[in-house]
């Protein structure tokens, strides 16, 4: 049956499991959360033939709607290089002194860019090359070493970069001046408890960071060390740690490491290359 889902969290994955039933439902079906989540799916829906629309209303929220399909049609696609892989080295290329990387063909979906819209609010070196609007939003990003300063993270912005706020902290604990980062709840519920663990992590390496309910407090800008950092087996905390410790003073040991083969095999390796 048709249904109208009223979302309690911006949820680009809830979204999608409805979108993708209401392929087959009696009629028109839609899903509203608080905040328009990433529309990967609804591009990729319209672009086989599908009909789904997208409203954003005054308060902010969002409703995605579908009607039932006849027929699909096989498209060529051409998947952009994924931002949440990417901002690793975008860190790591703002943090290291005297770098400079260009990152080839990285999608800068409005609606999954928030990790450069922070990056920029801190001050970064960001600069977008060869910008293409077929299909997934790309570009290629020129990155270059920046003196970074705090900002504020919150709101609308929140969904569109929920996986690389483990980075984002990190790179606060190195950049001057606070860093609040609010409404990221839902980093309770992933892989760890990102809240949690991110402070841990930091703590060990002598930051000044706070957790809240809702997110954590950063006043960058201390030395950081060497550290034994524990991961949780969570890939994206392993990633972002290991950003930090090619900056840091002294060694620092990732436990469980390995996890960050769930989404990205060779990372250490390309990481680690950039060095050379």
């Amino acid at each position: 049956h048709a249904i109208h889902y009223h979302s309690k969290v911006a949820s680009a994955q809830v979204k999608s499991s409805v979108l993708l039933a209401g392929l087959y439902a009696d009629g028109l079906t839609l899903v509203t959360e608080p905040v328009l989540s990433r529309n990967h799916t609804e591009l990729m829906l319209n672009g086989f033939g599908a009909n789904v629309q997208t409203e954003i209303h005054s308060d902010g929220s969002a409703t995605a709607s579908i009607l039932p399909c006849e027929e699909l049609y096989g498209q060529k696609i051409l998947v952009p290089g994924d931002i949440s892989s990417a901002a690793y080295f975008i860190a790591a290329g703002l943090l290291t002194p005297g770098s400079e990387i260009l990152l080839k063909n990285v999608g800068i979906n409005p609606t999954r860019d928030g990790m450069l819209r922070v990056c920029k609010a801190m001050g970064a070196d960001i600069t977008l090359l060869n910008a293409s609007t077929e299909g997934e939003p790309t570009a290629d990003l020129l990155i270059r070493t920046s003196s970074l300063h705090g900002t504020t993270v919150e709101g609308e912005i929140i969904p569109t970069l929920i996986d690389e706020i483990p980075m984002i902290a990190v790179m606060a604990a190195f950049a001057e001046g606070t860093t609040v980062i609010r409404d990221a709840q839902e980093l309770k519920v992933k892989e760890s408890d990102r809240i949690a663990v991110v402070t841990e992590g930091l703590k060990r390496m002598g930051a000044d960071i706070q957790p809240t309910d809702d997110g954590m407090i950063i006043h960058g800008g201390k030395p950081l060390h060497g550290a034994e950092i524990n991961s949780y087996l969570d890939h994206r905390i392993a990633m972002s740690f290991a950003v930090a410790g090619t900056i840091c003073d002294g060694t620092l040991t990732i436990k469980d490491g390995d996890c960050v083969k769930i989404s990205y095999p060779e990372f250490y390796e390309d990481l680690y290359s950039l060095g050379k």
